[in-house]
């Protein structure tokens, strides 16, 4: 009976439709499920590494992506005290492509993504898609899993997949680890129109200036129409949720002192939104019979690394290849994609960590810091240091990433 059922995907983002489409192209019936009233995604400016590409090849999705996002000539880290540069990698450069295959580092909007996993989505005749649908746990039934849902309906699946972000409540059951751990740092983002940008403050980079207990990022997106701006700091301050307005004036204090660059670009934005960063610890498991979970569900990360969303989609691929080889016996095909992610992902996680405290150095430890990303003599390749990440990985079934 359940070879006949669906799988359910619990959560329409990013994660939740790339895991729909991996599973789909294997020839399984998929059913996603999003609480919110249509499939959408908040937030503004993601990053993809050389290593999604790979996954957007396998998925055939490298095109669609290409005509919507930038892709930026350099990665560069300015210290925001003296405006010294302090690193930078020419992620646009040939020799960086060379290195990792051509593929390439770009930028992109996070609805112009999601908006072209949700179209290849909508074209595969096995996934359902369905709105304003909140489910409220699920039950193991040994050979189905069943979803209650608000209302007092419920569906029933082949497996169930958790895609439901930081607060997820398929995590909550399935794990009972309590909330998330709060950084305290708050992110404060805003997009602006090209043409409200100086000349002189726009430029085709990645741009992050490194303050103390601050950062400010900068980076154009769709095709160089819009200026993506981020700017970090410490702070007690704390709301749930990523779509709280926040206080430029709480800025404006935050950013005292720093470059006459920062400040510009700060002052050029009367509207912000406002997010509390919060990440987990990393976890060995979490996965239990016919139910998993993916993206932040599993292993949420600080955004330091810019590796949120192509952990998401490399997750999606191993799961989805790993049910094609086990013949669909879910238990074991979760079991092995937690094993194949869970030393990745928590690697990640950990130096997303560890670049937030370089990026927000104050007093000796900038000092150091400076030194340490300073240009080696003779030069390193472009991107080696950065290789264990974007080389990518072996997707079980194809050839290794790289």
């Amino acid at each position: 009976m359940s070879a006949a059922l669906p799988v359910l995907v619990i959560g329409g983002g990013i994660g939740g439709l790339a895991v729909a489409l991996t599973l789909a192209r294997k020839g399984l019936q998929v059913h996603v499920i999003e609480q919110s009233a249509e499939f959408r995604e908040i937030g503004a400016g993601i990053q993809l590494g050389p290593n999604v590409f790979r996954m957007f090849e396998l998925l055939g999705l490298t095109e669609a992506v290409r005509e919507i996002a930038a892709f930026p000539d350099n990665l560069v880290m300015m210290d925001a005290l003296t405006g010294a540069q302090v690193a930078r990698l020419p992620v646009g450069a040939e020799a960086f492509r060379a290195r990792f295959e051509g593929r390439p580092y770009a930028v992109i909007h996070r609805a112009d993504l999601h908006g072209v996993l949700l179209a290849a989505c909508r074209r595969e005749a096995n996934i359902r898609l369905s709105v304003n649908v909140r489910a409220m746990g699920y039950e193991d039934l040994g050979s189905r899993v069943r979803v209650p849902l608000e209302g007092g309906q419920a569906l029933e699946g082949c497996a169930l997949i958790g895609c439901d972000g930081l607060w997820s409540r398929v995590r909550e059951q399935l794990l009972a680890d309590g909330k998330p751990r709060v950084s305290g740092h708050i992110a404060y983002r805003a997009v602006l129109p090209r043409a409200e940008v100086p000349d002189e403050l726009w430029q085709n980079n990645v741009v992050l200036w490194a303050g103390p207990r601050t950062h400010l990022v900068h980076y154009p997106l769709r095709r160089g129409e819009l200026y993506n701006l981020v700017a970090v700091f410490h702070s007690d301050r704390y709301e749930e949720g990523w779509d709280v307005y926040g206080d430029p004036q709480e800025l404006r204090t935050r950013f005292a002192g720093e470059r006459p660059e920062v400040q510009r670009l700060l002052e050029k934005i009367d509207v912000w939104k406002m997010w509390v960063l919060c990440d987990r610890e990393p976890v060995r498991h979490w996965s239990r019979g016919r139910v998993t979970l993916l993206g932040d569900a599993a292993h949420p990360m600080l955004q330091y690394l810019a590796q949120g969303a192509n952990m998401a989609i490399e997750d999606a691929v191993v799961l989805a290849a790993f049910v094609e080889l086990h013949g669909r016996d879910f238990e074991r095909a979760f079991r092995d994609y937690e094993d194949e992610r869970y030393l990745r992902t928590a690697r990640v996680q950990i130096t997303a960590r560890y670049y937030g405290d370089i990026y927000h150095a104050a007093g000796v430890v900038r000092e150091l810091r400076n030194q340490w990303l300073a240009p080696a003599d003779p030069p390193a390749p472009p991107g080696q240091a950065m290789a264990w990440l974007y080389d990518g990985i072996r997707v079980p079934g194809a050839k290794r990433a790289g």
